[in-house]
């Protein structure tokens, strides 16, 4: 009649460090938020693929990877923006 609860699996610790940089990376620390939390993504993606099931935090690595990829692409089109900005604005004041 009492069955035991079922055993509760770790979440893994990098993929907990990869959301909390992810987050981070929109408030504080921009790049350096989105590096950690993109490494750390992946090395807790890799660390739950080895435990056969042995730990929990798929989704917790997959957020931490989006919101550090999504910071980097979105630096990488403010630079370009930018450096179009800049072209365009050099190349308008050189022709008057």
């Amino acid at each position: 009649m009492n069955a035991a609860p079922p055993a509760r699996r770790a979440t893994s610790a990098t993929a907990v460090v990869s959301l909390v940089f992810g987050v981070l990376t929109w408030c504080v620390l921009p790049l350096l938020g989105a590096i950690v939390a993109i490494v750390c993504g992946h090395l807790a993606r890799g660390e739950i693929r080895r435990s056969q099931g042995g730990m929990e935090g798929g989704g917790l690595a997959m957020t931490g990877l989006v919101l550090g990829y999504g910071q980097i692409v979105l630096g990488v089109c403010l630079l370009a923006y930018l450096l179009v900005a800049i072209m365009l604005g050099l190349s308008i004041g050189l022709a008057h």
